[in-house]
């Protein structure tokens, strides 16, 4: 199938009848010259709204620890997004809901064929990391975080870049310390190509 053949699919996926019939189109990012792939867990709101990947506060966080700007991370063909789920989810108690199960399962996999050339995956957040790494996954975030370079060089875990995030990142200084540095190298070696 092409992208645009699976486009129209889940468009027209019963699941997703509630977001078509708004006129609400599945976000996410596909080329087949895509050598990075960013994975979490739903668009945001203001995503959705946009139609913009990563156009809030978590995307200018994401952007940084890349160390890639806005022109960079959006003009280029090297970047690919694949959230777990292709349509804001709504607000919970404590933040977004989690994306819709079943959802990932069965459009993941027909649009990962289309990007043959994928050198490094981001995982961020928990859902991601779980979803990928299942059993390889750590007790916890921070600890499958901790350990991301048992991961690599496929998958690169990382923490959800969201600003309601703040007590994680003022309590684990070595991520911005040890692990965002490794990440940049790493993003800058396969934008440099």
């Amino acid at each position: 199938m092409t992208d645009a053949e699976i486009f129209a699919a889940i468009q027209a996926d019963p699941q997703n009848a509630e977001y078509t019939s708004q006129n609400i189109p599945p976000i996410y990012q596909v080329d087949p010259q895509a050598e990075i792939l960013i994975i979490s867990q739903a668009p945001s709101k203001k995503v959705q709204e946009t139609q913009i990947f990563w156009n809030d506060q978590s995307g200018d966080r994401l952007r940084q620890w890349m160390n890639l700007s806005r022109e960079e991370f959006y003009q280029t063909n090297k970047i690919a997004v694949l959230p777990l789920d292709f349509y804001f989810p709504g607000k919970g108690i404590h933040g977004d809901l989690p994306p819709r199960k079943g959802f990932a399962e069965k459009w993941h996999a027909p649009l990962l064929e289309l990007m043959p050339n994928v050198k490094l995956t981001l995982l961020i957040g928990a859902y991601a990391q779980k979803f990928y790494l299942q059993k390889r996954a750590q007790k916890n975030l921070t600890e499958t975080v901790r350990h991301y370079q048992e991961y690599l060089p496929q998958y690169f875990p990382i923490v959800h870049p969201s600003p309601l995030n703040y007590g994680w990142f003022k309590k684990n200084p070595w991520f911005e310390a040890q692990v965002v540095p490794d990440l940049q190298r790493r993003v800058a070696e396969i934008m440099e190509k």
